[in-house]
């Protein structure tokens, strides 16, 4: 089973993916994930994109697709995957439609995990952080016993400077607007499942399974 799964920073797809590898067996590919390995493996393709990262440089469509290209290409996705992360663009996605026919395969399921933008706020910019041991914590779903305090150690709990509410609100913009065309296209070849992202994690979990099963 091929697996996409989608849905704005903070929505719990690395919690879900976690658990839906488990359920069916298959990996869990992040672009992020597949280029680390290419570079440590110090593959053509990942010598290629870490010529453009050290240089501070976006890493190109082209050597993006062919790090996927190489990744999926491997015998433990032989017989599936969820991919995360990946595609971001209309033309991504046509590339992967592509790489994926060449070998005879194709998407199965999109899950879209959706959640509301004031939840999303909320989840990502109530984070803090110990400056001495970096413990994580969360003003609302999992606060210290003393505000500003950390549990383990006593250090001072701090906010990210990414986790304000105008960065947050940037990179949900930003997210909105290059995948609203890819909801689209997946919506049109029937792939894409919704899901809500708000639930109880168990309860979206089961409802992720239940959809794949379907």
């Amino acid at each position: 089973m091929n697996i996409l799964f989608m849905g704005p920073p903070g929505a719990g797809k690395g919690t879900q993916a976690e658990r839906i590898v488990e359920q069916f067996g298959v990996p869990h590919i992040s672009t992020g994930d597949a280029f680390r390995l290419a570079i440590k493996e110090g593959t053509p393709i990942g010598l290629e994109a870490k010529g453009y990262i050290d240089q501070g440089l976006l890493v190109p469509d082209e050597v993006t697709n062919g790090i996927v290209r190489d990744r999926l290409a491997s015998d433990d996705c032989k017989t599936g995957f969820l991919l995360d992360g990946f595609p971001r663009t209309l033309a991504q996605a046509e590339a992967l439609d592509q790489m994926l026919a060449d070998t005879g395969r194709k998407i199965d399921h999109v899950i879209n995990l959706k959640v509301d933008r004031s939840f999303l706020l909320a989840r990502l910019t109530g984070r803090r952080i110990c400056r001495s041991c970096g413990s994580t914590y969360h003003v609302l779903f999992n606060p210290p016993k003393q505000e500003g305090t950390c549990d383990k150690c006593g250090g001072e709990l701090y906010q990210r400077s990414d986790d304000t509410e105008e960065k947050v609100g940037t990179r949900l913009d930003e997210y909105t607007s290059k995948t609203a065309p890819l909801l689209e296209y997946y919506g049109n070849k029937g792939l894409l499942r919704e899901v809500d992202g708000e639930k109880d994690i168990d309860a979206v979990t089961a409802e992720i399974g239940s959809l794949l099963r379907g």
